[in-house]
């Protein structure tokens, strides 16, 4: 075996010669996108062939080959002619046409590599795709740019910014007060997880990075710098090209937590001030950063990361101190830069710039606190009192990371008020400039981000509450404890001494998964009762009820009820002024009752929890249990709030966001603008009477044909899932037990209470599977049969133009229809011996695309989306590539399981495991 790993066999394709090839390959020089993507395309193709030519130029002529093979197979709509082609035993269509002999070419052309020469395409494949995302960031960032260089600053509002849009129609609609009222309670809260959906490893992302901003610096460069700038580039692709796509180890919860202080460091901390002056900017004109700002800090952002310990065995209570340390110490120290920094340019002498008794009050204090920190501002500012009192701060701000008690802020809040006193007196004295723009904004950053930087949250499953209560009841508290019980006490302590250590709002939400009776809220406010020996160290704790399977999701009005009869529910809503939150799980709901009854199952219970926290006076937070793929809720955000039963959003939203959702979103300053701002307004105009009044009337309009297409859908789905032996022929034709080692996050790819099924796999490796075997299956198992089933196409058509939350279902579908591909399918679908299942899951695959199609007046998939539908079309045989490669080395697994050596098994799992990280990067939305 091991000769056979060194040996290459002969690279033939018969159809296609090398000139040929590469005159394909620029050929995409010529793709029907936006000029400006198309050429930055051209641009990575030809950068990366020269790094191949270097590399080695027999692996840059089989890259050209196989893409033009790949290209070949993709013209037209070989997605729909290759649906009822007839296949051999492996999948692979026998027909004769062109793109059927393309196909087999490419086929014949990745089965005849070695392993390590199949392992570098693959390398060279996902490397594209990376540039291939940076090109359509790019594109974004620019139009965005262009749009609003259009824009007359004359203009009574800017729509390139969507909150100033929906501001003015909310005045419009229900006037001035009561808009500014509902601006004043607008909150996002994304919670960043670290749920293993991001299969981009940290070493690559830097890189990415660097050629990012190379690429945006290349219209501006000409002559030698524009050369200069192309070696950087050919510097950065070649590393690329020779980094493993995998990482070497799985990262621990407390390395997880950079994932978040990257995002800060790069984004978070300086763009969402900057999202809040853009709307001051347009809402208050001239006046803008001269009077007190309008614009609320409403963006609150939230973590699972070390405290997600739901099936983690890994997050401990003692990794959620080291973390929300981590967090804190990092977001103190780079307050304290900010501070020193915006102090350093307050260079406004006293003479002119008189300050306030309350400035110098707050100096005199200073002075009392710490001669040595103040003299040393004396020192740098004798007559600038504002600079001298800001450097002071600075310096608390230092003694607050150093934990000297002497000087240090015992809060946040303590630090605001100091900033606030500084703001008064610059504004008293005239200098309404200073106060309101850099002062402003260290007060916004503040405001937002506090000392804790992320709002962290404890989740953990129902049943262990229920087994450490079994086990106190029978041991006694200080009783011989199961390592488990003792673990769970701890967890409340740390939750404790983080509250205590860096405020409240550090740590005060516990999240109860597979919530399913008010006895599971019960359970946890007992637990943190026992885990102290002194009431008054019982921290502040908010817990938060998860519905996430269909039943219980019918059955959460019922659970709320009972859960405001709980003594401690009622005392802490009354601490709250009756703020309570509710939790929805978008993932298992969908994994257990498929995605139709899943939209529609959290859609009624949305409508339904809203409308008993009206009754029972209760302000409602909504927390959206969602991922990045459509069979985790995934999609469009602003879009997916538009289309919430009324009264659900409340003017909060509350999501989940993880993996490369995470870097897709926030990962460029241009695009976490642009989603925040984007997300907001669709937050804010949820509650305008034209929004709340065209979803509801259009959920009853359409509630009969929801009820039907229901009933199909959800019967379907159970057909299939309850076929025997369905789970481990799941395992057989997807990549599931190689998802699961790939060592992408800290967390196990499954639950760990004793479940040996379907229903103990988590939903990510679900989702992740299917999206890797190009069937995408958990985004739209039964939809097909249920269109069918009704019949009625114009009413299908009806509804998805009028009623937001079904066209937003459809569009979502139709994303994930176009990353399918019926050839590839069937060759995943041909590696278990279940002819049975594999028609199944074909068949309704074929019926699904038919009626979307249908429903979106479209030809192929995404057809009216200009430039995503093309982009993707364009991906689609690079992605090709990846999946041969993958499901040729599946194959051999598979079927020669007995007689390769563990040294064929480790190269082919190599193998496997690196296509599994380029076929994410270019489908994007996996996890």
């Amino acid at each position: 075996m091991a000769e056979h790993l060194e040996t290459q066999a002969p690279v033939r394709v018969s159809r296609i010669d090398i000139d040929e090839a590469r005159a394909a390959v620029e050929a995409l020089g010529e793709i029907n996108i936006p000029a400006e993507l198309r050429d930055h395309l051209a641009l990575f193709v030809r950068l990366e062939r020269k790094v191949l030519r270097e590399y080695d130029e027999d692996i840059c002529n089989i890259f050209d080959k196989l893409l033009a093979s790949v290209i070949a197979a993709n013209e037209g709509n070989p997605g729909e002619e290759a649906a009822g082609d007839p296949t051999n035993e492996q999948g692979i269509p026998t027909t004769q046409s062109a793109t059927a002999d393309a196909f087999r070419d490419a086929i014949e052309l990745i089965d005849s590599l070695s392993l390590d020469r199949a392992q570098i395409i693959v390398r060279a494949f996902t490397t594209f795709f990376h540039l291939a995302n940076l090109s359509e960031e790019n594109y974004r960032v620019e139009t965005l740019r262009k749009r609003e260089s259009r824009v007359s600053i004359d203009s009574a509002v800017d729509p390139v910014n969507e909150l100033t849009v929906a501001y003015r129609q909310m005045i419009d609609e229900v006037g001035e007060d009561k808009a500014n009222e509902l601006l004043a309670r607008l909150e996002f809260h994304p919670v960043f997880t670290a749920h293993p959906t991001e299969a981009r490893r940290k070493a690559v992302e830097g890189k990415i990075r660097r050629i990012s901003r190379l690429l945006a610096e290349r219209p501006r460069l000409g002559g030698s710098d524009l050369m200069e700038n192309e070696r950087h580039l050919l510097q950065e692709i070649d590393a690329l090209l020779r980094t493993s796509p995998v990482a070497p180890k799985k990262p621990t919860p407390v390395e997880e937590a950079d994932t978040i202080i990257d995002i800060f460091d790069n984004t978070l901390f300086d763009t969402i001030p900057m999202v809040y002056r853009r709307f001051d900017d347009w809402i208050l004109g001239d006046k803008a950063g001269t009077v007190p700002p309008v614009c609320p800090a409403f963006f609150h952002p939230g973590s699972w990361i070390g405290t997600d310990r739901d099936g983690n065995p890994n997050v401990t209570a003692k990794v959620s101190r080291q973390v929300a340390a981590k967090f804190a110490t990092h977001m103190v120290s780079t307050l304290a830069n900010k501070c020193r920094r915006v102090g350093r340019n307050l260079t406004l002498e006293a003479k002119y710039t008189k300050p306030t008794d309350e400035l110098l009050n707050l100096w005199n204090h200073q002075v009392e606190m710490s001669e040595v920190l103040t003299d040393r501002a004396m020192t740098i500012s004798a007559s600038e009192p504002h600079r001298a009192v800001m450097l002071v701060m600075a310096a608390r701000l230092d003694a607050t990371v150093a934990r000297n008690a002497d000087t240090m802020y015992n809060s946040a809040e303590e630090f605001l008020g100091d900033l606030r006193v500084v703001q008064r007196s610059l504004a008293a004295s005239g200098a309404v400039r200073a106060a309101y723009g850099p002062v402003q904004t260290i007060i916004w950053q503040t405001e937002t981000f506090g000392f804790h930087m992320v709002e962290t949250e404890f989740r953990q499953h129902s049943v262990v509450h229920t087994r450490a209560l079994d086990d106190i009841r029978e041991h006694g508290i200080h009783g011989e404890l199961a390592p488990m019980t003792r673990e769970v006490l701890d967890t409340f302590r740390a939750l404790g001494s983080i509250q205590k250590r860096f405020g409240i709002k550090a740590a005060r939400r516990y999240i109860i998964s597979f919530t399913k009776s008010a006895q599971n809220v019960a359970d946890v406010y007992e637990l943190a009762q026992l885990a102290f020996a002194h009431p008054e160290d019982v921290p502040v704790v908010d817990v938060i009820p998860l519905f996430e399977q269909l039943e219980d999701l019918e059955n959460c009005v019922d659970v709320l009820d009972d859960m405001l009869a709980i003594p401690a529910v009622q005392r802490r809503l009354e601490q709250s002024g009756r703020r309570l939150e509710v939790m929805l799980g978008y993932s298992d709901s969908s994994k257990d009752a498929g995605p139709t009854t899943a939209t529609l199952a959290l859609h009624s219970a949305q409508a339904r929890i809203a409308a008993w926290a009206e009754r029972n006076d209760i302000d409602l937070v909504l927390m959206h249990g969602r991922g990045g793929a459509v069979g985790r809720g995934g999609g469009p955000a602003n879009r997916a709030v538009l289309a919430q039963p009324a009264g659900s959003v409340n003017c909060f939203f509350k999501p989940t966001e993880q993996g490369e959702v995470i870097f897709a979103r926030y990962g460029n300053p241009a695009l976490a603008q642009r989603h925040v701002e984007s997300v907001a307004a669709a937050t804010l105009l949820n509650s305008a009477p034209s929004v709340e009044r065209t979803n509801t009337q259009t959920t009853e309009r359409f509630a009969d044909m929801a009820a039907r297409l229901n009933d199909v859908a959800h019967n379907t789905y159970l057909d299939l899932l309850n076929t025997p032996d369905f789970t481990p022929w799941f395992s057989t034709v997807t990549p599931l037990t190689e998802v699961g080692l790939l060592p992408i996050g800290s967390r196990p790819a499954k639950r760990g209470l004793g479940a040996k099924s379907l229903d103990d796999l988590r939903t990510i490796p679900w989702v992740f599977s299917w999206s890797q075997a190009r069937i995408n299956l958990a985004a739209w198992y039964g939809l097909g049969s249920a269109c069918e089933a009704l019949g009625d196409l114009e009413l299908l058509q009806q509804a998805y133009a009028e009623w937001p939350l079904f066209s937003t279902f459809i569009d979502n579908i139709e994303m994930s229809i176009a990353k399918t591909d019926f050839r590839i399918a069937k060759m995943y679908l041909a590696l278990g011996d279940r002819d049975d299942l594999a028609t199944k899951v074909f068949e309704e695959m074929q019926l699904t695309r038919k009626w979307t199609l249908a429903i979106t007046g479209s030809t192929w998939p995404l057809e009216k989306r200009r430039v995503l539908g093309r982009a993707v079309r364009v991906r689609n045989p690079f992605v090709d590539a990846l999946s041969l490669a993958q499901v040729r080395a599946l194959r051999e697994v598979r079927m020669n399981q007995d007689e390769l050596s563990e040294e064929a098994k480790a190269e082919y799992m190599s193998l496997i495991l690196a296509t599994v990280t380029g076929v994410s990067a270019g489908l994007q939305n996996t996890g």
